[in-house]
């Protein structure tokens, strides 16, 4: 390739590093030549997926080759019921992800600036760079914060506000520390904001959040024009393969993500799926309560191992190794074991555990006590 044409490339592009998944199962198994391996590394449900859009896709008799409904018109009219929103003002994707894409793609480009807290989702800073535009990062809280260590620090991301910032990305509960933001002080926050500037706020692990936690993001909407909700499928419904999310907005936001949305941008089982995954109310309390439950388990018992992980309202922890983490991420491997290393978020010596079913969470501290020697 000539030298000429990779200096055309966007600037962007050239200076991001592409987003790292969780290591797939069959991927160990490959490198290793293991079976019998757990996989808590991607935030998944161990519960699976929602029973009822599994009986959508054991019965579905449609015909995949037809191209689905572009405007996905049955979900949006389903979300807008349940909401309580015109679907005019609801915008689908390929996984919340895609909708972030949308944003940068929209309100970013060079000149400008997207704002997030240091520690948070790694695709804030891809979709940035990808719009050759700056991505700003503001301090976190401090590690020994008494309440919310890393956590967003809203006073810091408010001070860092300036003319180039044209987004604002806030993440309720954060990928990957598990952090949260009180309902009251994310209002604060967005009083503070200029009307010109979008604030994303990040709610995919929304239906982990203890009820007492949750704003009233769509509340939120009609009093700032400027504010994206996000959300998405693939967490607690249990539908990460078929990759289904969305956003409310204001009419005038949604056109515009909708003028660059790509078209079948949310695929036909993905959306036959959703649709019937929202009516698994029993399902979503489950996945909650079980969580809940096993997330507790978990703490206790990392905290009892020395290994103390930070408070967290979403269906996984981050733990403090009190060394660099990347040995003893390759150390669970061997065992079978796929957790998350967090280098890359600026947290060296932590590793990030899904919360699994109860068998799964036994395993992990098993392969955990086994590499340590506890």
């Amino acid at each position: 390739m000539s030298r000429t044409l990779l200096e055309h490339i966007n600037p962007g592009v050239e200076a991001l590093s592409p987003y790292e998944p969780g290591k797939p199962v069959e991927e160990l198994e490959r490198e290793l030549g293991i079976t019998d391996i757990v996989k808590l590394a991607s935030n998944e449900n161990p519960l699976g997926a929602s029973p009822s859009a599994r009986r959508v896709l054991t019965e579905w008799r449609g015909d995949l080759g037809r191209y689905p409904d572009g405007n996905g018109h049955a979900l949006k009219t389903r979300l807008a019921a349940i909401h309580d929103i015109e679907p005019g003002r609801i915008t689908l994707g390929n996984g919340s992800n895609d909708v972030l894409d949308l944003v940068a793609r929209v309100f970013l480009g060079p000149g400008r600036a997207a704002l997030f807290a240091r520690h948070a989702f790694a695709v804030y800073p891809i979709v940035t760079l990808a719009a050759d535009a700056d991505p700003r990062e503001a301090p976190a809280l401090a590690p020994d914060h008494p309440e919310m260590p890393y956590g967003h620090d809203l006073a810091a991301m408010a001070e860092a506000l300036d003319d180039a910032v044209r987004v604002v990305f806030l993440a309720t509960p954060n990928n990957p520390t598990g952090t949260w933001l009180e309902p009251a002080a994310i209002e604060a926050f967005l009083e503070r904001v200029p009307d010109d500037v979008v604030v994303v706020l990040d709610e995919a692990y929304r239906e982990y959040l203890d009820p007492a936690r949750r704003p009233d993001s769509r509340a939120w909407l009609e009093r700032h024009d400027n504010l994206i909700v996000t959300r998405t499928f693939s967490k607690i419904y249990g539908l990460a393969g078929l990759r289904v999310g969305y956003a409310l907005s204001s009419p005038a936001l949604a056109d515009r993500l909708n003028r660059v949305r790509q078209p079948f941008n949310v695929n036909l089982l993905g959306q036959a799926c959703a649709l019937a995954a929202l009516d698994d109310d029993d399902f979503v309390a489950e996945s909650a309560a079980t969580n809940a439950e096993q997330r507790d388990l978990l703490a206790r018992e990392l905290a009892a191992r020395g290994l103390p992980a930070l408070p967290s309202q979403a269906n996984f922890l981050t733990f403090a190794c009190g060394r660099e983490g990347a040995p003893l991420y390759r150390a669970l491997l061997r065992e079978g074991v796929i957790v998350r290393p967090l280098a890359g978020y600026g947290l060296p010596e932590h590793l990030r555990v899904t919360v699994g079913t109860e068998a799964e969470n036994r395993r992990f501290l098993a392969a955990l006590d086994a590499v340590t020697g506890a």
